[in-house]
C-alpha cells in the first residue's frame, strides 16, 4: 500500500467513532462515516457528517477502520472483510481481537491496530483547551502506540499520517508488535492502572465513611499526593521520605500478592483477553 486517499469509519457514530470522525472530517482524506444505529446516525447529522452505508462503500475504501466494541469485531469483520478490495487495510483501535486471531482473515488484505496513549499525566500544558482535554484527540498533545506486524516499513510509513490525523494531535507513533501492545493493554494501562485509579477512589471513599472528615478535605490531600507520588516514582531523583518508604512497605505487604507479576505471563494475558471478549479461549498464532 503506497498511500491512504478513500476511508470507511465503521461505527462512527459512536463515541471513538465520533472522536476519530472529527479529526478526519477536517482532513483531506475521502471518508464515508458509516453507522447503523438511528441515535448514531443522529449524531452525525447534527455534526453535520453524511452517513454512509458500509456495503455500498466498501469496495472503493484504501482502509477501513472499525470503531467498534471488541466483541463485536470478529462478526463485524466477518462480514466486512470479504467485501474490501485487494490490498486494502482493516484498521482496529484496541489490539485484542487481532492478538486473539477472531478477525475475518484474507492473504490479500492487511491488518493494522492504532491505540491512543492519551495525554500524559506530565504534560506541559499552556492553555485552557489543553487542561481541558484529559482524553486526547482535541487540543493535549498525545502518542499513539500502533501495530502493523505484517507490514513493511514502507506500509508503516504509509498509514502513519492517517493514525496522526485520527489522534491528533500527535507527537509519536510508536510502533510495536500486536502482542506488545496487547500487553500495554490491557495489562499495563487496564489491569494495572486502571485497575488503581478505582482502587483509590475506594480508599478515598473509605476514608470519609471511617472518618467523618469532610471530603474536600481528603480529596485535596489525595490529589496532590497523586501528582507527588507520581513525580517521585517516575521523574524525580529525589527520594520518598524515610518514614513514606516505611508507609509504602507496609501497604505492599498489606495489599499486594506476592506473585502479582504473574499478570505478564502470556497465559495470563490469554486468559484475561479471552475474557474481554467473551470467548471461551485465545487461539492465538505462535508468538513472536
Amino acid at each position: 500500500m503506497s498511500d491512504y486517499r478513500t476511508l470507511a469509519l465503521v461505527g462512527a457514530g459512536g463515541k471513538m467513532g465520533m472522536r476519530i470522525g472529527a479529526n478526519l472530517a477536517r482532513s483531506d482524506y475521502t471518508v464515508h462515516y458509516c453507522e447503523n444505529a438511528p441515535a448514531g446516525r443522529e449524531r452525525l447529522a447534527a455534526e453535520g457528517r453524511e452517513a454512509s452505508e458500509i456495503h455500498d462503500v466498501i469496495a472503493a475504501c484504501d482502509l477501513v477502520i472499525l470503531a467498534v466494541p471488541d466483541i463485536a469485531l470478529a462478526d463485524v469483520s466477518r462480514d466486512l472483510v470479504p467485501r474490501m478490495r485487494s490490498g486494502a487495510t482493516l484498521l482496529t483501535l484496541d489490539p485484542a481481537a487481532a492478538y486473539a486471531n477472531v478477525l475475518h482473515q484474507r492473504d490479500d488484505i492487511q491488518y493494522a491496530v492504532a491505540h491512543p496513549c492519551h495525554p500524559s499525566v506530565f504534560l506541559e500544558r499552556r492553555t485552557d483547551a489543553e487542561y481541558a482535554d484529559a482524553f486526547g484527540g482535541a487540543a493535549a498533545t498525545q502518542s499513539v502506540a500502533a501495530a502493523f506486524d505484517d507490514g513493511s516499513e514502507a506500509d508503516k510509513d504509509a498509514l502513519e499520517p492517517v493514525v496522526r490525523v485520527m489522534y491528533g494531535p500527535v507527537d509519536t507513533v510508536h510502533w510495536v508488535t500486536v502482542t506488545q501492545l496487547a500487553y500495554l493493554e490491557p495489562t499495563l494501562v487496564e489491569t494495572v492502572t486502571c485497575m488503581l485509579g478505582t482502587f483509590m477512589k475506594e480508599a478515598l471513599d473509605e476514608t470519609v465513611e471511617r472518618t467523618g472528615m469532610p471530603r474536600p478535605a481528603a480529596e485535596a490531600m489525595l490529589y496532590g499526593h497523586i501528582q507527588i507520588a507520581l513525580a517521585v516514582a517516575f521523574k524525580s531523583t529525589n527520594p520518598f521520605s524515610d518514614a513514606c518508604m516505611i508507609a509504602m512497605d507496609y501497604g505492599r505487604d498489606a495489599i499486594i500478592k506476592a506473585d502479582w507479576k504473574k499478570i505478564f505471563d502470556q497465559g495470563e494475558l490469554d486468559k484475561v483477553i479471552a475474557r474481554m471478549l467473551k470467548i471461551d479461549r485465545v487461539n492465538r498464532p505462535q508468538a513472536e
